[in-house]
């Protein structure tokens, strides 16, 4: 059995010229609404977004443009963000995903808890729980049960992959739920680090926003 630590990877390109790009495009949408396009500049766009999304809260253009994250975690983390109405996802699935197959390592992988440390004995039984769960899973395989049968089995810290794409706007509603100190630890340990590089990316639709 493998134990990892969870990350996420923005897919979409979201480098500052990216953000750029984008603040042009919601400035492009948004100016139709004032028929205001002739006071377009170059440089134009990111005092004009900033103003638009918090002194007019006219948030509704910036769902113009969407950003598209992997997030590596556990399944029960994966519950929660699915809550989230708003957005497409793609999930790797246990139906399908073999993990006796070799490209898996012929093991599970599960996701560390961040409450505590290696040599608390709360670590040490959950552990020692994921790892009869593995056993459990093959011992399911070698009786010729299916991968689909077999899951249910599986332990709720086990590793998944999930894209999660969903406009900017939602985003922020996304990160004002889960960078919440009210929020999951695993569900904070996620997002915090994501909401700060969107604020690093794109201050001036994300440098507001101050978990609590």
């Amino acid at each position: 059995m493998k134990i990892i630590e969870p990350s996420f990877e923005i897919l979409t390109p979201f480098q500052r010229a990216d953000a750029l790009e984008m603040l042009r495009h919601i400035e492009r949408c948004a100016r139709t609404c004032y028929k205001s396009e002739g006071k377009t500049t170059p440089d134009s766009a990111p005092a004009f977004v900033r103003k638009i999304a918090h002194t007019l809260k006219h948030e509704s253009v910036i769902e113009h443009c969407s950003v598209s994250v992997l997030f590596i975690c556990d399944r029960g983390v994966t519950h929660e963000i699915v809550r989230h109405r708003l957005a497409a996802y793609s999930q790797e699935s246990t139906r399908y995903c073999n993990y006796g197959k070799e490209q898996f390592g012929r093991e599970i992988t599960v996701i560390r808890p961040p409450f505590w440390s290696e040599c608390d004995d709360r670590f040490k039984f959950w552990q020692a729980v994921c790892e009869q769960a593995e056993i459990a899973y093959f011992g399911m395989l070698d009786y010729e049960a299916t991968a689909q049968q077999a899951r249910s089995v599986l332990p709720n810290s086990l590793k998944t992959e999930i894209v999660m794409t969903c406009n900017l706007r939602e985003w922020r509603h996304v990160f004002r739920l889960r960078t919440s100190s009210k929020a999951h630890p695993q569900m904070q340990q996620l997002m915090r680090p994501l909401l700060l590089r969107f604020q690093e990316v794109m201050p001036e639709l994300f440098d507001d926003m101050v978990p609590v």
